[in-house]
């Protein structure tokens, strides 16, 4: 077995999957992330402490692996969803009554929503209390401040999906509130969210592309951004 598993590390298939040895060695193991497309985000060297359960908590990856949660599960909840003002409540009816285990996975997304924006809420308070907002991390403490309101915003126009009775005088309350910001760009803000001066069919397909694409695809982005730049700090 030994033989073979030498043969096979150093064959040409190996090193064109795998441009470094065994990591036995410092540069080897540095070598092995710094080529690693999934771990090529990590730095190659932390301290011992930052990487403590009780420094982190963890709360960074629950955060990302919620994200991907919501994403599994909304993509799986589109496909049975359309948002129509005549069809939405109705497709959320035969979800939770109708579809094979649809009820399960609606309340996986909305349970794995809330407990998103509370993560991120209690990542970036572990971040302050740390200290680890200060240079030369400041441009990756504003990314995640960005971040948290990419959270709370996709918590916000997946409320008025279901287009129910309590999603309705949601958005409304939501909207009415956005009309109060001075010197008249509340009023333009509200039209854009709503395609209107009504909360009807042009909000609900506006909250729709808006949660399922338009939020995502930035977050998703900064997300990277704030990744990277981790690794370039040094870790966290």
């Amino acid at each position: 077995m030994n033989r073979l598993t030498e043969q096979l590390v150093r064959s040409r298939v190996w090193r064109s999957i795998f441009r470094h040895g065994l990591p036995l060695s410092n540069r080897a193991r540095a070598e092995a992330v710094f080529y690693n497309f999934f771990l090529h985000v990590h730095p190659t060297k932390v301290r011992r402490r930052s990487i403590k359960f009780t420094y982190t908590w963890g709360l960074g990856g629950l955060s990302a692996g919620l994200f991907i949660i919501l994403t599994v599960t909304g993509a799986l909840l589109m496909l049975y969803y359309r948002p129509s003002i005549h069809q939405a409540y109705w497709d959320m009816k035969d979800l939770q009554f109708v579809v094979s285990s649809g009820q399960f996975l609606r309340n996986m997304h909305r349970w794995a929503a809330h407990a998103m924006v509370a993560i991120v809420f209690l990542h970036m308070l572990r971040v302050f209390y740390t200290g680890s907002y200060r240079p030369p991390k400041e441009f990756n403490w504003v990314i995640g401040v960005v971040l948290l309101v990419m959270t709370i915003l996709l918590s916000y126009t997946g409320y008025l999906l279901p287009w129910d009775q309590l999603s309705f005088w949601g958005i409304s309350v939501g909207t009415n509130m956005v009309r109060a910001v001075p010197f008249g760009t509340g009023d333009r803000i509200s039209y854009l969210l709503l395609g209107g001066n009504i909360v009807g069919e042009n909000a609900l397909v506006r909250f729709y592309v808006l949660h399922c694409f338009v939020i995502p695809v930035a977050a998703m982005v900064f997300m990277g951004i704030h990744f990277w730049r981790v690794r370039k700090d040094g870790g966290v």
